[in-house]
């Protein structure tokens, strides 16, 4: 089945063709079948009309009675959806090589992945909130090439730069909090590990940004460190703040996923998470760069018109084959025929 949904190439006496999408080609059967079956629907018409009367009333009864007719019909219909199958296959003949270039800058996401993103003061959780809002990055990027951070007590390389988005959302599919290898938040680890990020970029960008998801709680003390080196390497943090400033509890879940309860401290009292929303503006604009903070929507969209005002580099250069459709001929081909089955009558029509 992965044949018919991936394009055809090869060669028809000396020139490169191709099929973009061969699957269509199942369409090829249907109208030969249609075409067939108006065919031998055609031919046993008369033998019918014939077999029910007299052959002296024939011509009194049903004149005109044609077998060619319906036959011609039923051709045209037949090779029209031959054709227009074909044409919807896109059949492609010759080619020629260009060189494409790819413009934008580099981001790295820092999703934060510590258990307080687990907290539900922003439906359906911190974390998940989260992902929506990278996955709407995602989504609108144009040419740009965007790496993921995942950090909660260390910080590690979840998705190199790439301009793959499909790939990097398979990647952030994998995000668990249960999976991480420290507990705990460090703020400067994940902003260090984007700073390595963007300094090991093959051809980077001369605009830098590190958008950061969290909510801003930092237990590592290295939030100074990394701030300092982004800041020195030109690079803006736009941080976009996830959860409330009022606090609520960090939710625990057993081995089947159902919530056993809250977090507690050494004290036995109820963890409360709270959104850091000075902490992060402050990371934010000592980079030059700004916080979103937008509790009831997606700040993503706002995030992104500040990334497309920047200046765009060339990220990379390829040659690429562009192969010269054909569907025009084929599509007119199959509608001629369907308009010429259309102008043909069944019955021959005789003077009155």
């Amino acid at each position: 089945m992965s044949r018919f949904l991936s394009p055809w190439r090869f060669s028809l006496l000396g020139y490169p063709v191709g099929l973009a999408q061969p699957i269509f080609l199942a369409l090829v059967l249907a109208g030969a079948l249609v075409g067939l079956f108006a065919l031998y629907s055609a031919v046993r018409r008369r033998d019918r009309i014939a077999a029910s009367l007299p052959a002296r009333l024939l011509d009194k009864v049903a004149p005109g009675i044609s077998v060619a007719r319906p036959v011609v019909q039923a051709l045209a219909y037949g090779f029209g959806l031959f054709w227009l199958a074909l044409a919807l296959a896109q059949p492609q003949c010759g080619s020629r090589a260009e060189l494409t270039k790819r413009r934008g800058i580099d981001v790295v996401v820092a999703l934060d992945a510590s258990k307080s993103m687990l907290a539900r003061d922003v439906a359906p959780s911190r974390l998940e909130r989260a992902k929506l809002e990278l996955t709407t990055l995602l989504d609108e990027l144009k040419g740009d090439r965007v790496g993921i951070v995942v950090f909660a007590g260390d910080a590690f390389i979840q998705c190199p730069l790439t301009s793959d988005y499909a790939a990097a959302k398979m990647f952030l599919k994998a995000v668990d909090p249960d999976q991480m290898p420290q507990g705990g938040t460090n703020l400067g680890a994940a902003l260090l590990m984007a700073k390595q990020v963007l300094d090991d970029a093959d051809r980077g960008a001369k605009d830098r940004v590190v958008v950061l998801l969290s909510d801003g709680e930092d237990l590592g003390g290295e939030v100074n460190e990394g701030v300092d080196a982004l800041k020195e390497a030109g690079v803006k943090v736009l941080a976009v703040g996830i959860g409330s400033e009022q606090g609520e509890p960090i939710p625990l879940f057993n081995k089947k996923g159902e919530m056993a309860g809250y977090k507690k401290d050494a004290d036995g009292n109820t963890v409360l998470s709270r959104l850091d929303r000075a902490g992060l503006a402050a990371m934010a604009e000592a980079t030059g760069g700004q916080l979103f903070y937008t509790p009831r929507s997606v700040a993503m969209g706002e995030v992104v018109q500040v990334i497309d005002k920047m200046q765009k580099s060339e990220l990379e250069s390829r040659r690429v084959v562009r192969y010269a459709e054909g569907y025009q001929w084929f599509a007119g081909l199959g509608f001629a025929a369907l308009v010429l089955g259309g102008f043909v009558r069944p019955s021959r029509r005789r003077p009155s």
